[in-house]
Parts: structure tokens; C-alpha cells; sequence
């Protein structure tokens, strides 16, 4: 019963907004009564810190034997994901900024979950950029964080899932500026 109540508050919560939904509204979803909600979840901000450690998927570090993809190739990969999902339907940002905007000064936790998420991916990066040799990874991977959000805002906004390709030849930049052979010369203007 946890899992289905789960599933129906991250669907509720990512799509329509945490604030727009409440508890009756997740209960008569499932087809049960906000006790037997609560008796899973004792408060909203128990859910709502339950569905965003749900979303919380942390990278998996690489390791070259393990990987078929080399740390420049997983880079860039990540700005091809975002345009796949910046051109879903169903695409309404990152879930956790979301959650912050909307209840992050009242619901302390929600805050320190989207810390750490966001954490976890520049470091992510941070272990890619390591990889391949990049003296200043640490800023490096601050820098590339900054334009998978900022293309996420500019797709929001847009609704232009080529904002992930900008920022994807941006991040090309960057890794060149680095040292990092990106494979490809500048190209020439048409």
C-alpha cells in the first residue's frame, strides 16, 4: 500500500504541483481514506519527503571496466537525455527545484533532499571531469550543473527541447576551454 500511495503522490505532486494536491485528493486516487493514509505517511510533509527520496536516484559511479561509455561520452549524454525528456509531455521541470519553490521554507526537509540531489550530480560530473584529466574539476562541474538547470528553465519557459542542445555545444565549450578533446572542430558559421 506504501508504494501505491507513493506512486499516486509523485504522479499528483510532479504534474499538478505539491501545493495544488492534498492528502484527500491522494486518497480518493487510490480508493482509501486519508487514515489509513496516514497511518503510512503520519503528515503531508512525511509524504512529500517520502516522494522526493522516491525521485532520488543517485548516479552510479563509473568505472571504465564497467562503463561502455567513455567520461566524456556520459557527459555529453546528459544534455541528450534532457531533450528526449524536455520534449515529453509530461516534462514539468526538475522535481526538486519544483518542490523547493513551492514548500522549501516551510518544509525543511524538502530543502535538504534537493541539496543533496543536486550535490550528487555536480559530483557526478565532478568524478567524469576527474577522469578525464580536468585540473579544475570542481569549478568545471559547478559550471556544467548550471547548464543542465539552466536548460531545463529555458525549456520551461520555451517549451523548446533544443535548449538541452545549447547547452550541450555550451558544455563542449567548457570541456575544450579544459583541455578536453571533444572530438570535433569548431564549426564553421553558415
Amino acid at each position: 500500500m506504501k508504494e501505491r500511495i507513493l506512486k499516486i503522490a509523485d504522479k499528483l505532486f510532479y504534474l499538478q504541483g505539491i501545493r495544488a494536491i492534498g492528502v484527500d485528493t491522494i486518497a480518493a486516487e487510490i480508493g482509501i481514506s486519508k487514515r489509513t493514509l496516514y497511518n503510512h505517511f503520519p503528515s503531508k510533509d512525511a509524504l512529500i519527503a517520502a516522494y522526493l527520496e522516491r525521485r532520488f536516484v543517485r548516479p552510479p559511479p563509473s568505472q571504465p571496466a564497467a562503463s561502455a561509455k567513455s567520461a566524456l561520452e556520459q557527459i555529453l549524454a546528459t544534455f541528450d537525455l534532457l531533450e528526449r525528456r524536455f520534449a515529453s509531455s509530461d516534462f514539468r521541470g526538475c522535481p526538486f527545484v519544483n518542490a523547493v519553490a513551492e514548500v522549501g521554507g516551510e518544509v525543511r526537509t524538502v530543502k535538504k533532499i534537493a541539496k543533496a540531489f543536486k550535490e550528487s550530480r555536480r559530483i557526478w560530473f565532478r568524478d567524469r571531469l576527474n577522469e578525464l584529466g580536468v585540473a579544475e574539476a570542481e569549478a568545471l562541474a559547478t559550471q556544467l550543473v548550471l547548464l543542465v538547470d539552466g536548460s531545463i528553465a529555458q525549456d520551461l519557459v520555451r517549451d523548446d527541447p533544443a535548449m538541452a542542445r545549447a547547452a550541450k555545444e555550451a558544455a563542449k565549450v567548457l570541456l575544450r576551454n579544459a583541455g578536453v578533446d571533444v572530438g570535433e572542430h569548431k564549426r564553421a558559421p553558415k
